[in-house]
């Protein structure tokens, strides 16, 4: 192996920070010794990894399938060293997990501290995203995600599915009135997603994505909005389920609707060749029996 290591994992955190200096913030080192690692790995393989320009770096088409097969690679080692070390151990280490804002507020953060008292050795980070997150890129290692998925290359559990539920408040409903079909829709002020598309397509019979009056990119955003009587959602029931249960929210139009439209499914999703493998597995078989879809 003519390369090392620790010069290897220095390119990629230039190639995923985008540059020397950001590089050298993240992995708090000098910015002459990222260029110096990424400058050997060159030398010693004799071909250009990246283009260098004033504002940021690029992967040449070399570098680009170099830089693919050194993160496989890696990862492949960091599962080997762990597996022996932590043979009959409790899992222990890192562990990145990311969700949209609600769930971590509404399903997530009730769990932690039972989690940690379990696993007192999986230190967690937990971030928050409103849109699908690339895991490389992120460092993230667990990422829960809402709806139907489509990458292939990622190893998904299902955790289950979370009903829909047209939902306003009492006090919005006394003043407005309550629609009996979807086409009163039209009439009311209704709350919804800045984006994606899919996230305004209601699960109610032939009725197209709305164009709503108030809009955000944030789903806890929208509940609120709504709980302060701003007008009509669409809300997941891992949100709303205990404001039904208290009287915050009415559901409507429950006799229109459509059994699934693909927005319910919540899978757990990470890369088949994790090295935090065990980490992973604790984590999802903790959370799902206790979640409250």
């Amino acid at each position: 192996m003519r390369t090392r290591s620790d010069d290897l994992e220095i390119l990629l955190t230039v190639v995923d920070s985008g540059g020397f200096t950001a590089a050298a913030e993240a992995l708090d080192i000098q910015v002459a010794r990222v260029s110096r690692a990424v400058s050997k790995v060159e030398k010693q393989l004799g071909v250009s990894i990246l283009n260098r320009t004033t504002r940021r770096v690029e992967l040449t088409d070399e570098g680009r399938q170099f830089v693919e097969s050194v993160r496989v690679g890696l990862i492949k080692i960091q599962q080997a060293e762990e597996e022996i070390i932590t043979r009959g151990e409790l899992p222990r280490g890192r562990l990145r997990v990311d969700a949209a804002s609600p769930f971590v507020f509404h399903q997530l953060i009730p769990l932690i501290q039972a989690f940690n008292q379990e696993y007192p050795d999986i230190d967690l980070e937990i971030t928050s995203n409103e849109g699908f997150v690339d895991l490389l890129e992120k460092k993230t290692d667990l990422a829960i995600r809402i709806g139907e998925l489509n990458d292939s290359t990622l190893h998904a559990r299902l955790l289950g599915r979370s009903l829909l539920y047209i939902v306003a408040t009492p006090d919005y409903l006394s003043h407005r009135g309550i629609p009996k079909k979807c086409s009163d829709l039209v009439k009311h002020d209704t709350i919804g997603f800045a984006g994606p598309k899919i996230l305004n397509t209601w699960p109610l019979k032939g009725f197209e994505s709305l164009s709503p009056i108030l809009t955000s990119s944030n789903g806890e955003t929208v509940r609120q909005l709504t709980l302060a009587g701003n007008g009509i959602a669409c809300l997941s029931g891992f949100m709303v389920k205990k404001d039904i249960e208290e009287g915050r929210l009415i559901t409507l139009l429950e006799s229109e609707k459509l059994t699934s439209i693909g927005r319910e499914q919540i899978n757990a999703v990470f890369y088949k060749s994790s090295s935090v493998a065990k980490r992973i597995s604790a984590f999802i078989d903790f959370i799902q029996p206790k979640l409250t879809l």
